[in-house]
Formats: structure tokens, sequence, C-alpha cells
């Protein structure tokens, strides 16, 4: 993803619709697909909005964290990634039963990401997947402050799982590898009630 510079060659997409209504947006991708920046600029277009980092629940665990690696962690890696995607469910529906259009956003590969929207009871509820190539997620890694890839996984293994493992029937599903922030953001509120709904 490109930086984020103004469009002038044409007007942003106005939230309308269900935008103006309780409910939830799942934003997964990769690590360093940009589904932080995104998710926090779909919120601030928003009138009343949240912007829930799944990932805040993985970090409140401070003694005992057990970690996802390529041979998926074992047994208590598993019951961790869980529990934190219920704790999401669990946040986002009370968010969006308080009136708030609730933007999710976490690393959702495989099955873990139609496990998390049966978890989420509220509807309308939208799935968008971040899908910039390898070599744009490589640049914008390098370019960060922070490493979020290692030893343990790469930016072609998480790329796999996300594009080969992940069901692609569900949600809409972006190229971003040439758009900038607020091209993205159009096209999940000008999409993602009809391309992305989970019914």
């Amino acid at each position: 993803m490109t930086a984020n510079v103004p469009d002038t060659a044409r007007g942003r997409v106005t939230p309308q619709g269900p935008w103006l209504a309780p409910g939830i947006v799942v934003i997964t991708g990769i690590q360093a697909a940009g589904k932080s920046t995104v998710a926090q600029a779909l919120a601030e277009r928003l009138p009343r909005s949240v912007h829930l980092r799944g990932d805040g629940f993985r970090r409140n665990i401070i003694r005992g964290q057990v970690g996802m690696t390529p041979d998926a962690g074992g047994e208590e890696a598993l019951a961790q990634l869980r529990l934190r995607h219920r704790l999401t469910a669990t946040s986002a529906d009370a968010y969006a039963r308080a009136g708030f259009t609730v933007v999710v956003q976490d690393i959702l590969l495989g099955e873990h990401l139609a496990q998390l929207a049966g978890d989420i009871a509220t509807r309308p509820l939208a799935v968008v997947a971040l899908l910039p190539d390898p070599e744009t997620v490589a640049a914008r890694e390098a370019a960060r402050p922070k490493t979020a890839y290692g030893p343990d996984w790469s930016v072609a293994d998480l790329d796999v799982l996300l594009r080969a493992e992940t069901p692609r029937d569900l949600g809409l599903w972006l190229d971003t590898s040439r758009q900038t922030v607020d091209e993205t953001v159009d096209a999940i509120l000008d999409r993602a009630w009809t391309e992305g709904s989970v019914a």
C-alpha cells in the first residue's frame, strides 16, 4: 500500500446506509498488510465507531503467553488464539449493542477467519481481506520501525496461508498493492456490505 496522499481526482465515498447504524466489519490480512492503518482510517470516517484490535487480547497475557508458530504452536497456542478470538467477538458484539459500528482488525488465516465470523452474533457483519502482493508487504515491513517477521514466519509463509488456505468465498478480498489508504477505505465503504456481507 502506498503512502496516504490526498485524492484530488475524485471525492471520497461518504458513509451511508448500514454504515450509519450499528454493525461489525472484520478486517484481516497478513502482518504489514495495512490492517491497523486501514481500520483506523475507516473508523475515523464513520459517525459512531470503534477500532478493536484483536491482538490487544494477546498482549494482555503477561505471563504464560504462547505464540503461534508455523507448526501451529501446539494445543496451548491454539487455545490462546481461540480465546483471543472469542474475546474479540464478545467485545465487538457489546460495542455494537451499545450503538457503535465496530471495525475489528486481526490476522485471521485459514479456518480462524470463519470461526471468528461465526462467533460474532451481530448483524450486519462484513469481512474484508487486505491482499497486497508479497513484494509490497516486504517493502512496507522494511520501512516500519517494528519487526513483524522473524525466523518462525516469513512474508511468503503468511501470504500462502492467506491466499491458499483461507476460504475465498468469505468476505470482500481487496488487492491493495497499488492503493492509497483512502482508496482502500473508499472501496470498503462502497463494497463491504454487498460483496463482503456475512449472513
